[in-house]
């Protein structure tokens, strides 16, 4: 995850494929103020197939938008401390207030990385398999 912070959070901006936020934590160190890196989370627009969408909706027969939560990060040192939930949440308002902005998105879709990930993922009851993909989740931004 740091490498993609590293080498391509910024490459991936600037030609408008994704957005990476920050959630620094202030550290006193010797009577200086310095920021160190939390954890932090991509966002990126994307499209999932009308009928993969999980709940029983009237769709257009189309690519239906969302917004694709492309990477979430949580420091080792700050890991198991709830700074992963607070992150997550973050991200989702963040998807909110995008599309109350004007992204159309339906909601979002998460690809899950290992069975760690998804056990994570299944704390939260909103969370639903996308195309019967146990490690492809989608949630509303309703």
């Amino acid at each position: 995850m740091n490498q993609f912070l590293k080498r391509y959070a910024d490459k991936n901006r600037k030609p408008g494929l994704s957005s990476t936020w920050v959630l620094p934590e202030q550290i006193e160190a010797k009577g200086e103020h310095k920021m160190k890196l939390g954890a932090y989370y991509t966002l990126a627009s994307s499209t999932v197939k009308q009928e993969d969408i999980p709940y029983d909706k009237k769709l257009p027969a189309y690519p239906v938008p969302v917004v694709l939560l492309a990477r979430i990060a949580v420091d080792r040192h700050y890991q198991k401390q709830g700074l992963g939930q607070k992150t997550l949440i973050t991200a989702l308002r963040k998807a909110l207030e995008l599309t109350e902005k004007g992204l159309p998105a339906l909601g979002v879709v998460r690809d899950v990385l290992d069975d760690n990930a998804l056990s994570f993922y299944q704390k939260f009851d909103d969370f639903q398999p996308l195309d019967n993909n146990t490690m492809r989740l989608f949630i509303s931004l309703r």
